[in-house]
């Protein structure tokens, strides 16, 4: 018998949520498997550790088009990772105690802060018009 691939995996959780693409959900996987990786001893991550993770994994991956790409995926908000972790838990594809819960992911970082803000100029106003930039 042959191992199922990520995409026969996540077919039935497709079907059943159409809020996020596939990508949406290798990509929470790939930061979930980041966040572990950061820990000095593998252990369950809580929401909001994972919620870290994640920014900095996004960050890393996608730079300035972080928040594009996330959008594009269906994710505009912390609690959308939430809905795909919790959606790969009852699909049996990851594990949770029963402490975890979808609130662990409300709240979290603002999208345009987290991942816009880092690569705006620090100040944005400081040519400001009329006036002429004289180099030499």
């Amino acid at each position: 018998m042959n191992n199922p691939s990520m995409t026969d995996l996540l077919e039935p959780i497709l079907a059943s949520d159409e809020r996020y693409t596939a990508q949406a959900y290798v990509f929470v996987r790939e930061g979930l498997d980041h966040t572990v990786r950061k820990l000095k001893k593998p252990r369950h991550v809580s929401g909001m550790e994972l919620l870290d993770g994640m920014r900095e994994y996004a960050l890393q991956e996608y730079g300035p088009v972080t928040k594009r790409v996330l959008s594009e995926w269906g994710i505009n908000e912390c609690v959308d990772f939430g809905h795909i972790v919790f959606n790969l838990v009852d699909a049996g594809l990851l594990g949770k105690t029963e402490e975890d819960s979808i609130e662990d992911f409300m709240g979290g970082y603002d999208f345009h802060e987290a991942f816009i803000k880092p690569f705006q100029p620090e100040n944005p106003h400081a040519l400001d018009k009329g006036k002429t930039l004289t180099i030499g």
